[in-house]
């Protein structure tokens, strides 16, 4: 099962870099949530800020990760090296990003991702 939540979570980066939002929606809980340094979003909210180029998901190095299950829901840590189009500007930060998925009728969902930058890297 661990994997199963490596491997989704290793898709929705290529994803998110190719902005495929049709698999981007299907894998978004409908009542997700993402957080970000400077905003928080919806799943609309999110899949918009993609499909516009607000942000533009171009390279992340996944340096750490680790999945912990609790009944239906995981918890998968990443600690990566993002790279990114913010604006105008191209950015690399280092973050510790938590994404939470929650098994809704045999499918796991996104429900929650949030980016913790990292003092160091």
């Amino acid at each position: 099962m661990e994997q199963t939540i490596i491997d989704l979570s290793k898709n929705k980066w290529d994803w998110m870099m190719e902005r495929q939002l049709d698999e981007l929606n299907n894998l978004f809980h409908e009542k997700a949530v993402f957080v970000h340094m400077g905003a928080t979003f919806s799943k609309n909210e999110e899949t918009d800020v993609i499909k516009n180029g607000s942000i533009v998901y171009k390279d992340v190095d996944i340096q750490e990760i680790s999945v912990q299950l609790i009944d239906q829901t995981a918890i998968l840590l990443n600690k990566v090296s993002l790279v990114a189009v913010v604006g105008a500007t191209e950015v690399t930060n280092p973050f510790v990003v938590t994404e939470v998925y929650v098994q809704q009728e045999d499918q796991w969902k996104l429900a929650s991702m949030s980016f913790t930058k990292l003092l160091a890297p």
